[in-house]
């Protein structure tokens, strides 16, 4: 329990944050979801938006701190080494022709 009105104002922000975060990391995890069953299902002009969707909301949640910024960039690298591999393009896909 709090000792402090500071301290009870600390709780009160804290929680008001982490609902935010959640928010955010949940949204963030979802767009990334949708990519990955975009390209599973054959590379289109909504998969690229899919991907593009998913990509910005990595970087946002990075900038905010809700995720580490190498978390990010090594979720983006997945998701873009899938991508390349059904395109056909890049090393994944060179690496199983």
């Amino acid at each position: 329990m709090a000792n402090s009105k500071s301290a009870e104002k600390r709780i009160r922000v804290n929680e008001r944050r982490r609902l935010q975060n959640q928010r955010h990391r949940s949204e963030s995890r979802t767009l990334l979801k949708k990519a990955q069953v975009a390209i599973e299902g054959g590379i289109s002009p909504d998969t690229d938006v899919a991907l593009v969707a998913a990509i910005r909301k990595l970087d946002q949640t990075a900038d905010k701190g809700i995720i580490h910024k190498n978390a990010a960039a090594r979720r983006k690298s997945r998701l873009m080494a899938r991508y390349n591999k059904a395109a056909g393009i890049g090393k994944a896909a060179q690496a199983e022709a």
